[in-house]
């Protein structure tokens, strides 16, 4: 499977992703996700969108994330907010943390690119005995103009058409967005489902803004600079529609309890 380098787009991708709404936060305490004082690893952190939303929620947080590009984005945003949140260079696969050490191990909009045996392996193993995995993506839903114009330029510029990303692309069969074939790898390696649900949430973007967004994505984050930039400003002029843009997303979120 390939993988996106995402450091080259590090600076858009710290400037657009920050739009993980509190409706999910509150979400987890519903269904008795607390924070405060847990030991927790963000994988796959990025720039640390949700690490610091679960920092701020006085966790005991490590952001793991292999891009050093990304990385150095969070340690600078750590400088500008005020965050203390270490940040490490590793994998899913091969995070480099200590053996059950973590009550609770999150996942957003990243599971689909991992090595996904090797992965729940490497959360099994530094998940405490009960610990908590919780997979999350969200995405923007079609049917705006905006969205649909956004698509239609950026159609001209992906070879082989904006399919879905990662192991996605060769799935099947989704259940509010997750690939049928994860519940039964998650079963397989010890992680009970413990809750399974979605919620949609709107984000208002300014155009600059949603273009920083779609420089983020994978579609054009794996393009070769100049011709993401001509897809970009290609975009830039093709939206007329008088701003900000109402954004709706879908947010899916999956919380496992590994067993004894």
């Amino acid at each position: 499977m390939k993988q996106t380098d995402f450091g080259q787009v590090a600076n858009s991708y710290a400037r657009s992703r920050e739009d993980i709404p509190v409706v999910l936060m509150d979400s987890l305490q519903l269904r008795n996700i607390f924070w405060e004082g847990k030991k927790v690893a963000d994988i796959g952190a990025g720039t640390g969108a949700l690490t610091r939303k679960i920092a701020m929620r006085k966790a005991d947080v490590v952001g793991i994330e292999p891009s050093k590009e990304m990385t150095a984005q969070a340690l600078a945003l750590n400088v500008i907010r005020n965050f203390q949140i270490p940040y490490l260079l590793g994998t899913a696969e091969i995070t480099g943390l200590e053996d059950s050490k973590f009550d609770i191990v999150t996942v957003m909009r990243a599971w689909h690119w991992f090595d996904r045996p090797k992965a729940n392996a490497e959360m099994k193993r530094i998940l405490k005995a009960n610990g908590t995995l919780i997979v999350i993506d969200s995405g923007f839903l079609t049917g705006t103009n905006v969205i649909e114009k956004t698509l239609e330029v950026l159609s001209k510029y992906v070879e082989g058409g904006l399919i879905p990303a990662g192991s996605k692309a060769g799935t099947k069969q989704c259940i509010n967005g997750f690939p049928v074939e994860w519940f039964e790898e998650w079963q397989e390696s010890g992680f009970e489902l413990r809750d399974f649900y979605k919620l949609n949430y709107t984000v208002d973007l300014l155009i600059q803004e949603w273009v920083d967004r779609i420089e983020s994505v994978s579609w054009l984050a794996d393009l070769d600079e100049s011709v993401r930039k001509e897809a970009l400003k290609e975009l830039l002029n093709s939206l007329s529609e008088q701003e900000p843009f109402k954004i709706t997303h879908e947010c899916n979120v999956c919380i496992l309890r590994l067993s004894e």
